[in-house]
């Protein structure tokens, strides 16, 4: 990731199948983010990447940069991670050109079954040492920078000697890897789990900060869900800024695809158009 000085780039997460989407919201941003899972079909019994999604993110050239945030990798699973998507990955890089990719810094599946979400990971030596070795075998086979994002707890806090931005801290330190930031998860953690927010930003360490995503949600029997279907709010936007304080390179909006349809084109670009304006991002273009 590099910057030519001056503002953060901004960025809109794309799942594909919508190219009347792609073609509203690429002239307002510097980068599509696309997740190789949400990429696929099956052809016979073998999960592949869907051509004509490909064929749109190469159709995209020089209008905006292409960066990769997994979902499936798992890499916190102690029985290993998933084949699969790092096979996707690597075929995914061979056909368009990717900037950096990042992934969740959480587990989805125990013992080779799938939990059906994804869960943060004990803030323990032992878990930073799983995620450091499978981090530096990232970056050798790919040769790209990555980064992990903080996952929102959705059971009581797992726990561990660490704190959670002193955790952050030591594994971008220790991994030599970046933090991708999503404050509305921060959020979540906020009101569901008493996270201390002020006393998060004072001890993690901005600069390790590579990327930063805006979403919102929703709220279920007093439960604030990661549901990323809404315009963000601008407590969500506040928090943004104090993260991109040591510059960033990457403001995105998170936006799941079954949430276009309520919310309407029109919304989406005018919620990019705000983004933008609020943030000043215009100046930043990412290589």
């Amino acid at each position: 990731m590099t910057r030519t000085g001056g503002p953060s780039a901004l960025g809109f997460s794309y799942t594909g199948r919508d190219p009347a989407l792609l073609a509203r919201v690429l002239p307002l941003v510097d980068v599509i983010e696309v997740a190789p899972d949400d990429l696929v079909w099956l052809e016979g019994d073998e999960i592949v990447l869907q051509p004509d999604i490909i064929s749109d993110l190469q159709a995209i050239g020089d209008d905006a940069s292409i960066v990769v945030h997994g979902v499936g990798l798992s890499i916190g699973s102690f029985d290993g991670w998933c084949e699969t998507y790092l096979r996707l990955l690597e075929d995914l890089m061979a056909r368009v050109d990717i900037a950096w990719h990042s992934e969740h810094l959480g587990y989805t599946t125990v013992d080779g079954e799938f939990l059906g979400t994804m869960l943060p990971l004990p803030r323990d030596g032992e878990a930073l040492d799983l995620v450091s070795a499978r981090v530096a075998k990232l970056r050798d086979r790919f040769g790209l920078p990555f980064l992990l994002e903080n996952v929102v707890g959705l059971l009581p806090d797992p726990g561990g000697a660490m704190s959670p931005a002193g955790f952050l801290n030591t594994l971008a330190r220790e991994a030599g890897c970046g933090l991708l930031l999503d404050v509305y998860n921060l959020q979540c953690d906020e009101a569901n789990h008493g996270l201390h927010l002020d006393g998060f930003f004072e001890e993690l360490d901005l600069a390790a900060v590579g990327e930063v995503h805006v979403a919102n949600g929703v709220k279920r029997r007093g439960f604030q869900l990661d549901v990323h279907s809404g315009l963000t709010d601008p407590a969500t936007v506040a928090l943004a800024h104090r993260a991109l304080a040591a510059g960033a390179p990457l403001l995105t909006y998170e936006l799941l695809p079954q949430a276009v349809p309520l919310l309407g084109y029109g919304a989406i670009e005018d919620e990019l158009s705000r983004l933008r304006a609020e943030l000043n991002t215009d100046e930043a273009v990412p290589a």
